[in-house]
């Protein structure tokens, strides 16, 4: 019964995390992944078709306003701010007159600027904890449950296993000083 419930645990944990990164998965298709492409594009017109894809998702998906926080706002978890930076930047390239080299490579810049924070490594500038908006509270919940379900379900057989060999040491004590 020990075994059948460490499984079950250990199969519950697993499926949430699955789902956890199925979730981030699917922000890199639809969101991160067409804001990369925007920042390293070369002309205009492909910069805006793929920030264009970005906000159609974004406001379809109605991810317009809000925070990702769980406990307080903070701004780095502000998407309402994130948006409308993103929505300038598209209206930029979009009225962007301009037939100068120099012009269009300076806005292409300012867009990567905004699209991506270089440090040791590049990444593209998003709301943390966008991939599970709206239900980031729901989701910090599952992940508490997740890393629970695991742990009890890994240290189950864990302590039934030393259980075992303690009382097998016992037992192999009690004949040799028989």
């Amino acid at each position: 019964m020990k075994n059948v419930i460490s499984v079950v645990l250990i199969l519950i944990s697993v499926v949430l995390f699955g789902l956890r990164i199925s979730k981030s998965v699917t922000l890199k298709q639809n969101v991160t992944g067409y804001l990369k492409r925007a920042a390293d594009a070369n002309t205009i017109e492909l910069a805006e078709q793929e920030l264009t894809k970005v906000i159609n998702y974004l406001e379809a998906n109605n991810i317009t306003s809000g925070y990702t926080s769980i406990l307080w706002k903070t701004p780095n978890e502000d998407i309402d701010y994130w948006y409308r930076n993103l929505k300038a930047s598209q209206l930029e390239l979009q009225t962007l007159q301009s037939e100068s080299a120099l012009e269009r490579t300076n806005v292409l810049i300012k867009l990567r600027e905004t699209l991506v924070d270089v440090g040791e490594s590049t990444k593209v500038t998003v709301p943390k904890g966008l991939a599970v908006f709206p239900d980031n509270k729901l989701w910090a919940g599952l992940m508490f449950i997740a890393i629970l379900a695991g742990f009890i379900g890994i240290m189950i057989p864990t302590i039934a296993y030393d259980k075992r060999i303690k009382q097998e040491m016992a037992a192999k004590k009690m004949q040799e000083e028989n």
